[in-house]
Parts: structure tokens; C-alpha cells; sequence
């Protein structure tokens, strides 16, 4: 016979159960990258046994340079990986972290305006460095000799583009909605001003700025690695110590305001170490589109909203996806494809079957 004790029993069993699911599609993914990250390691142009990337790995890698499997190996190969697992990571937890202050599946840095206005500032830093824009000029090459104003320019025009979002949340207290659409018309006005760089610059600084804008994971080097790293980081640790505040958020902000919690604060914060470590992946690896929104509505279908899941869960899916995406481009074709156009390509189909499923209608906090 049942009784009143049993029911709290098979409540907290329930509950138990449901977490440690949830920990181990953790884990799974976590495996998953592992393997894929050794594929990557393995695939490529330059062929190598498992023998000779375990010995550039671990017995030689110190003097993995003077040899051409050791190059490729340090130097091309994990490079790429350890910046894929990086970016995906941040761009991945970045995206889930928008679209829970905002409330809106549509909220990520790409939706958002940031990624286009790095766009134009990296432009803008391209013709800088060229000396002016000439409309019709011609030069016989060009080539970036001073990436970090290039990077310095996309980093300060990314964060213009975010100040503009939490200026009108805080003076004119915008909906979560009208912050969408502000993204989308920023966007639009970054995008123009592109073309209008594109359309003034000679013939090679506009290959430069074509060429910058397709996100490339063989743009950054080994020492810059530590800066996306850093912020990345830092980034995750801070939006991970907030996780019970984005969880309060779950239930509207009437109940989160009862339970303590600043919600115009906890956005504003929220938004602006988002568009922090979007803004430094974005500067050094240029525009990687779709990671941000699709890895949160993947990472929703596994473990739900709970951000004490939903976070780390982002994190992985985001590194692989992004690894897949760069193993694709780097082997699939007879030319390495730069990763931001295969991840939109994969992107934006599985995106379109997501709401088609409906699960933007569940919610998303």
C-alpha cells in the first residue's frame, strides 16, 4: 500500500536520476571531443601514421620543428584544433547566455550585430594599414603587416555594437524583443558599411577584407592563443557562478526580483561578458556564424534549461561542431573551404529543421 512517505521518496529518486542524465550526456559529449579532436590530429593533406603524431605529440615537441611532420603536426594541426575547441567553447556559451537574459532564440552574437561590426571595424583597419581607399586603385600584392591594429579595430567596433544594445536597455529599458530587431538593424547598417569599404578599396585590400571576414581558424597563432583562451575562460568561470540567477530568471523576473535577484543588473552584466569574449574570438578568427545559435538549442534538446547543464552542455557541442566543420572544410574538397562558410552551411539547414520541430515554441529560460 502506498503511502505519503513514498511519493517524496520516488520524487528525490526521480530528481537524482534525471541529474545523472544529464552528467553523463555531459560526459558523452566530452568523449565525443576527444575523438574528434584526434581525427583532426590524424586527417589532413600531409599524411602521417599514428606512430609519427605520437612521437611529434609527446617525445618530441620541443624540437617539433625541425621537421616537416613536426610543423604540421604543433604548428597547423593542433593549433587549428586547440583554436576550434576554444572558439566553439566560447561562441557556444556566449549564445546560451544571450538567449536567456533575452528571452529570444534569435539572441546570439551574430544576431546581435556584434560579429558584423567587428566586420567593418577589421575593414576599416585593413585600408588603415593600406593607407586610405582609392576607389579604382590597383596595387600588385598586399598583405596585413600589423594584424594587431586589424584585431585592435574589430575588437572596439564589436563593443560599439554592444554598448549601443545595453544603452537602450538601460535608458529607454527596451524589451528583449526590440533588442533583437536593434541587432538585426545594427547589422544591417555595419553590413552597408562594409560594402561601402569593399566598394572603395583597391583590388588587393579588397581581397584582404573578403578574405578576413570568412572566418579562418588559421588566422590566429600560438601567440595570440592565450588571449581568446584567458577571456574564454574567465568568461565561462563568471557566467557559471551566475547560473542560479539565470535559472531564477527561468520563472519570470517578478519571482527572480522576490528571490533577490538584480534582473536589469544581471542582463547588463550578462550581455557585456558575452559580447567580451565574442568580440576577442571574432577579432583574431574572423566570422563564425551559427555556433552561437545553434550549439544552446542543441544543447536545450539534451539536458534542458537548467544552467548548472545548459552551459558546459553549450560549451561542447559548440567546440564540436565547430571541429566538425573545420575537419570538412580542411578534407572535404580538393581547396581548404575557410570554416565560417561550412559552419553556416551546416548551420542554417539544421537551424530551419529545429523550429520546424517547433522547440522554439517550448521556450527558452
Amino acid at each position: 500500500m502506498k503511502t505519503m512517505i513514498d511519493e517524496p521518496e520516488r520524487g528525490i529518486e526521480g530528481y537524482k536520476k534525471t541529474i545523472k542524465n544529464k552528467v553523463l550526456w555531459i560526459v558523452l559529449f566530452l568523449v565525443i571531443l576527444i575523438v574528434v579532436f584526434i581525427i583532426s590530429l590524424y586527417l589532413g593533406s600531409t599524411r602521417m601514421s599514428i606512430s609519427e603524431i605520437i612521437y611529434n605529440i609527446f617525445l618530441n615537441p620541443f624540437n617539433a620543428n625541425d621537421t616537416w611532420f613536426g610543423y604540421v603536426t604543433w604548428d597547423v594541426r593542433i593549433k587549428r584544433s586547440v583554436a576550434a575547441i576554444i572558439a566553439g567553447c566560447g561562441l557556444g556559451v556566449a549564445g546560451a547566455a544571450m538567449q536567456c537574459v533575452l528571452k529570444n532564440p534569435l539572441g546570439s552574437p551574430y544576431t546581435l550585430g556584434m560579429s558584423n561590426a567587428a566586420a567593418f571595424g577589421a575593414a576599416l583597419g585593413i585600408i588603415i594599414l593600406n593607407g586610405g581607399a582609392v576607389i579604382g586603385q590597383s596595387v600588385a600584392s598586399y598583405q596585413i603587416n600589423n594584424p594587431y591594429i586589424v584585431t585592435i579595430s574589430a575588437f572596439l567596433f564589436s563593443m560599439v555594437a554592444t554598448a549601443i544594445i545595453i544603452l537602450m536597455m538601460r535608458v529607454i529599458n527596451a524589451s528583449p524583443e526590440t533588442m533583437v530587431l536593434t541587432g538585426m538593424a545594427l547589422s544591417a547598417i555595419f553590413s552597408a558599411g562594409i560594402a561601402f569599404l569593399q566598394y572603395s578599396a583597391s583590388d588587393m585590400t579588397l581581397s584582404a577584407i573578403v578574405f578576413w571576414q570568412f572566418g579562418d581558424l588559421e588566422k590566429i597563432g600560438w601567440d595570440h592563443m592565450w588571449i581568446i583562451a584567458l577571456a574564454t575562460a574567465v568568461v565561462i568561470i563568471i557566467l557559471y557562478c551566475l547560473r542560479w540567477d539565470l535559472n531564477a530568471i527561468d520563472a519570470g523576473d517578478d519571482v527572480a526580483k522576490a528571490l533577490g535577484v538584480n534582473v536589469s543588473f544581471l542582463r547588463i552584466s550578462v550581455l557585456t561578458f558575452s559580447a567580451i569574449v565574442t568580440a576577442v574570438i571574432v577579432s583574431f578568427v574572423g566570422i563564425i556564424g551559427f555556433i552561437g545559435l545553434l550549439a544552446p538549442h542543441l544543447a536545450r534538446e539534451v539536458v534542458g534549461n537548467d544552467k548548472r547543464f545548459l552551459i558546459p552542455m553549450s560549451m561542447l557541442i559548440g567546440a564540436v561542431v565547430l571541429m566538425i566543420a573545420m575537419i570538412i572544410g580542411e578534407n572535404a574538397f580538393e581547396f581548404t573551404v575557410p570554416v565560417g562558410i561550412i559552419t553556416s552551411v551546416i548551420g542554417g539547414p539544421l537551424f530551419i529543421y529545429i523550429l520546424l520541430k517547433g522547440y522554439s515554441r517550448k521556450g527558452i529560460c
